[in-house]
């Protein structure tokens, strides 16, 4: 009789200290692609296509938390179509480089969906002058809002609505997906 009633008081107590925070792999490196477009005035010029390459993030945060940091680095490699911009085939290349660092937020129960706002800096690479400044070379602003979701422990999805060269240079907006491995 003592068994018994000595687990279920053993029970009682650990439910009654609540849930223990798990840490979340704070490590992220994966590959990505989407749809890209010129946007505002730089619509007609840079046309639409689509972009791929890869991204690392480092984000340390547990499951209790609510709000937490995140630092990402990406590369991605584009193709625009039906822009006035190429002056020498039908397609503009791209390469862009991006550093940005924000914040992560959780906006519900689900301990592995969080919501991402970040910013940072650029560089924008074409194989073709871009007007009206003409040139291939831009460095400018990148601002991104998405949502991460963790899946099996050892799985980060992502999906990123991002503007590009804020201002400064040929002003993109993409939608990405991602897949990528987390840990340390």
């Amino acid at each position: 009789m003592r068994a018994p009633a000595a687990a279920a008081i053993a029970m009682l107590v650990l439910a009654s200290r609540g849930a223990v925070a798990e840490p979340l792999p704070p490590g992220s490196v994966g590959m990505w692609a989407g749809l890209v477009s010129g946007t505002g005035a730089d619509a007609g010029r840079l046309g639409q296509g689509f972009q791929w390459g890869g991204a690392a993030a480092w984000q340390p945060m547990n499951t209790e938390q609510r709000l937490g940091w995140s630092a990402k680095t990406s590369f991605a490699l584009g193709q625009l179509y039906d822009g006035s911009a190429p002056s020498v085939g039908d397609k503009l290349a791209t390469m862009q480089i991006d550093f940005e660092v924000g914040i992560r937020i959780r906006p519900g129960v689900d301990p592995y969906r969080y919501l991402t706002l970040r910013g940072g800096v650029e560089l924008l690479r074409a194989n073709q002058v871009v007007p009206p400044k003409l040139q291939r070379a831009f460095v400018g602003a990148v601002g991104s809002i998405g949502v991460d979701q963790y899946l099996f422990g050892s799985m980060l999805l992502a999906v990123d609505v991002r503007v590009s060269q804020i201002g400064t240079g040929p002003t993109t907006i993409a939608l990405m997906f991602g897949v990528g491995l987390t840990g340390p």
